[in-house]
């Protein structure tokens, strides 16, 4: 049995457990369905420092869908756009998504925009167009919106990726920028010494990270010409039983707006 054989069994048998050990008092909001139990990512577990530094990001606990496989990070994002009404935004607007997730891709072009591009460094799947987020074949002024959902976090030079996406975007346009970070570490980190996979899953909390961003990151993103509307889960999204929803709550919304200097 190959690898990928191998993965799409081990799924389809950890779903029949799931139906039949857990009650389905769980939602996913991509596909609609109530399920017993989300799936966790390495057994829930997260690095040391990262455990240190309360780091902000994916719920490794509730982390997938045993029905269509999406992740927290993309439930999360999905209950945000719906909620501040974005996804109406996305109608007949001009897109480009970074890493595109499926399932999120598919909600997006079931809102019929009127331009949507698919972008990935390394495209794995027929659609999606190879593209470097730090040399867009883009012209300056195509897109209303880009969505980079943890992408930043592996950008080598971030800065760079930054000023290429509030290049390629029109003046007043949105950039969507979800990304892991620690409000106790003051300022980013990254160092180029860390090179091993052991060294970036301890200092940065996954294998392909290359830095960990602190509470500066806001401030960050906004010196290359953005101004940020970080929205948190309780001022919007109160009503959201993490939980239930397999969300984590201490995940804002990282919108910003592309600005004039």
């Amino acid at each position: 049995m190959g690898r990928v054989q191998l993965i799409k069994f081990r799924n389809a048998l950890r779903t029949i457990v799931d139906k039949l050990r857990f009650p389905k008092r769980r939602i996913c909001c991509i596909c609609d369905k109530k399920i017993g139990k989300f799936f966790s990512y390495r057994r829930g577990k997260r690095a040391p420092l990262m455990m240190a530094l309360d780091t902000i990001g994916s719920d490794v606990t509730n982390f997938g869908c045993p029905n269509c496989g999406c992740h927290d990070r993309e439930r999360h994002l999905v209950l945000y756009l719906r909620e501040m009404n974005i996804l109406e935004e996305f109608r007949n607007a001009a897109i480009l998504h970074f890493a595109p997730e499926r399932r999120m891709s598919e909600l997006i072009e079931a809102m019929g925009p009127n331009r949507y591009v698919k972008g990935d460094l390394h495209p794995t799947s027929e659609g999606i167009e190879t593209i470097n987020i730090l040399a867009i074949q883009y012209p300056s002024d195509t897109f209303d919106f880009v969505i980079a959902n943890h992408v930043l976090e592996h950008v080598d030079d971030d800065l760079f990726a930054l000023s290429e996406l509030r290049r390629v975007l029109k003046v007043g346009g949105h950039a969507i920028l979800q990304t892991p970070f620690s409000g106790t570490l003051t300022k980013t980190f990254s160092d180029p010494g860390i090179e091993s996979d052991l060294a970036r899953y301890h200092a940065y909390g996954q294998e392909d990270h290359v830095r960990l961003y602190g509470s500066d990151v806001f401030d960050r993103i906004e010196s290359v010409g953005f101004k940020s509307r970080v929205v948190s889960h309780s001022e919007i999204l109160s009503n959201i039983d993490p939980q239930q929803y397999g969300v984590n709550t201490k995940e804002p919304f990282f919108l910003f707006k592309r600005v004039d200097f």
